[in-house]
């Protein structure tokens, strides 16, 4: 574990304690890579003051990047971005009866001025590998570190 760790720069917010297994291959990465990062359930839907409040606070208690996982409807990142101007990352999750499909549609979907980087269905690995290549672009330790996990 690097000094990085010690404090968070990647929030991530999850829709449903449901969805959390998804998020597990998200923080082995984080970690791998020495990335601090801290993890909430918030639903966009049963608590969207909740994660208007995060969202906005977001920069002004250090993050740098927000992953958002939400399955079914998945406002959750949108919901997110439209409250600030950091990266945000949404992580669709297979739910439902349409297996994701309608979590990938509603995270990709944004309107223009509001982007969420999307990654696929449970893709939550790739949501902490881009999370931390975002924070490599002004962290050269953390771009050695990412360097060496891809054998570049």
């Amino acid at each position: 574990m690097t000094e990085d760790a010690a404090y968070p720069r990647v929030g991530i917010l999850v829709g449903s304690k449901n969805d959390m297994p998804v998020l597990e291959k998200c923080t082995a990465r984080l970690d791998a890579l020495g990335v601090g990062y801290e993890i909430e359930v918030r639903s966009a839907h049963r608590d969207p003051e909740g994660v208007s409040e995060y969202a906005s606070s977001a920069r002004e208690r250090g993050l740098k990047v927000i992953i958002c996982a939400a399955g079914m409807a998945a406002h959750l990142a949108g919901a997110v971005a439209a409250r600030t101007t950091l990266p945000v990352i949404g992580v669709p999750v297979a739910a439902g009866p349409l297996g994701g499909f309608d979590a990938l549609l509603a995270t990709v979907q944004m309107p223009t001025g509001v982007p969420v980087a999307t990654v696929a269905v449970n893709g939550a690995a790739n949501a902490g590998v881009l999370a931390a290549q975002i924070l490599a672009l002004s962290d050269h330790d953390l771009a050695g570190r990412l360097e060496e996990a891809k054998g570049a």
